[in-house]
């Protein structure tokens, strides 16, 4: 099976499909190895009378409670409400506050389903100053939004905080203030300025090992109130710094996904559990990989995981914000929704020469579920958007 896809020259050639049959995640009961969380994307109605480039999109709740279904079936937690699904980028806090009391619904009506759900400050203008009094207030609306649907909160990264902060102890007195009344443990969200550069020193301090110190500080004044910290800073070393770091009990998420096989598979340093953006299109690959983990079969991990990376790397390059367009076109070629349309209009935010890429290296990888639907649906693509026919 082949298809004509652009090069990198603007010429043309054609790709002959490495997978060309349909395949499932075969049935297996195994545990993962680690504790993963997918951050999942939502899926749109465009089809409704909405304002695309509005923070209030008309979501399709069917598709989108449907696709995290499908990823506590092969064996994932939840990341609800993250940047994956366009937080802050199309999706705003009223849009997502309906998620997450649906996904938590959604949950409790399958066995074994679990979900944390993102806590921001998002209903603050960005475009206003607020002091860290608003800060506070806004996290713990937030928070008291997700306790009140029955949701355990993950503590994402303040826009708003990095604009009010002046030092690190201002951070250390809003997450002490919002941490201390949160009546379920918290998973922390250290996200990096490659996926928003609005969050450039956070924590008080651009220098990474200074930040550092005023994180452990956080958490060693939270510890029995904090599950874990998730980190996004795309550079291991920084991740395996802090990791070894952490005191007892508190997991450390990578968020790095450019490195994550090699950091949860673990070193003397530790384990990296997962709290990853790119689980979302590569779900069942993953799952594979993580049972093969659990049984013991590093080997058998990495012949799966690593081959993934190369995806991952793509789809999350510079600008790397714009990710959640790949996320969703990768979706869209597995059959999870009948279309390529996103919040915000963000369909249109990475070129056709990325796309191609990544469904060359979709293909190599596995993770085309079905083949023949991918090249279809490709095909179509091409045709309206780059005039290409097969």
């Amino acid at each position: 099976m082949q298809i004509l896809l652009p090069a990198g020259n603007a010429e043309l050639y054609r790709h002959t499909m490495k997978h060309a049959e349909s395949h499932a995640a075969p049935a297996d009961s195994s545990a993962f190895g680690r504790v993963a969380y997918a951050a999942a994307h939502v899926v749109i109605d465009p089809r409704a009378e909405y304002e695309p480039c509005s923070n209030a999109p008309a979501i399709d709740w069917d598709r989108t409670l449907a696709f995290r279904t499908n990823l506590y079936g092969l064996g994932f937690k939840v990341a609800e409400a993250m940047d994956t699904a366009q937080r802050g980028m199309g999706l705003g806090w009223p849009a997502a506050a309906e998620l997450i009391r649906r996904s938590v619904a959604h949950a409790r009506t399958i066995d074994g389903a679990d979900l944390a759900c993102g806590a921001g400050t998002d209903q603050l203008d960005d475009r206003a100053r607020h002091s860290l009094s608003d800060v506070i207030a806004a996290y713990r609306a937030q928070f008291e939004v997700i306790d009140h649907a029955g949701g355990r909160p993950i503590m994402m990264a303040s826009r708003a905080l990095c604009a009010a902060a002046r030092s690190p102890e201002d951070y250390v007195n809003v997450y002490d203030a919002v941490l201390a009344q949160s009546n379920r443990k918290v998973v922390l969200h250290w996200l990096g300025e490659a996926f928003d550069a609005s969050l450039a020193g956070y924590w008080g301090s651009r220098d990474v090992r200074e930040a550092m110190n005023t994180v452990l500080e956080i958490v060693r004044l939270h510890r029995a109130n904090i599950e874990g910290i998730k980190i996004s800073l795309l550079d291991a070393q920084y991740e395996r710094e802090l990791r070894a770091r952490l005191p007892e009990g508190v997991r450390m998420y990578t968020g790095d996904d450019f490195n994550y096989g090699d950091l949860i598979a673990g070193d003397s340093t530790g384990v990296s559990h997962a709290l990853l953006g790119i689980f979302d299109p590569i779900a069942p690959i993953a799952a594979r990989a993580l049972k093969a983990l659990g049984r013991g079969d590093v080997g058998g991990y990495r012949d799966l995981i690593m081959p993934t990376q190369t995806l991952s790397r793509e789809l999350f390059r510079a600008p790397t914000q714009y990710y959640k367009a790949g996320v969703v076109f990768l979706a869209w070629l597995n059959g999870h929704q009948e279309h390529f349309s996103m919040a915000a209009g963000m369909q249109s935010a990475r070129s056709v020469q990325h796309l191609a890429r990544l469904f060359r290296e979709a293909d190599a990888c596995g993770v085309l579920v079905d083949p023949e639907q991918a090249v279809r649906r490709m095909k179509a693509y091409l045709s309206v958007h780059a005039g290409i026919e097969a």
